[in-house]
């Protein structure tokens, strides 16, 4: 359990970061104007930080945990589409509503937000 709270310090914070940022309320046309190469490095990126956190957490427990590893999985799998479709991800980035963004990184958020809590919280004694 203390790996998983060390990586969730990590891991929620990070996430809470990049989602707050990436909102479409905070930056209204982030994603209009991405070219491919910058969407290719965003994918290896994620994918490095995939791998780092499936390396070390690849725990398929019932509880809080749980949620390391598939967000793990989760960047290992969005950076891999990033890094092969990089057109293709950004052609459809640009052409989705702000309002399904706006429901995907909130309902992300919320995930964050817990996993950032169970990182931080005091272990029972």
């Amino acid at each position: 359990m203390a790996d998983s709270k060390q990586i969730a310090c990590l891991v929620g914070p990070t996430l809470v970061a990049m989602l707050v940022s990436e909102f479409p309320l905070v930056q209204p046309h982030l994603y209009d104007s991405q070219i491919p190469p910058v969407v290719y490095l965003s994918g290896v990126l994620m994918f490095v930080a995939g791998l780092a956190v499936v390396r070390a957490h690849n725990i398929w427990a019932r509880n809080w945990t749980v949620l390391i590893t598939l967000t793990g999985w989760f960047f290992l799998l969005l950076g891999l589409i990033r890094m092969f479709a990089a057109g293709q991800y950004h052609q459809t980035a640009a052409g989705t509503s702000s309002a399904v963004f706006m429901v995907l990184e909130g309902m992300l958020l919320i995930i964050a937000l817990f996993i950032t809590y169970q990182g931080y919280r005091r272990s029972p004694k």
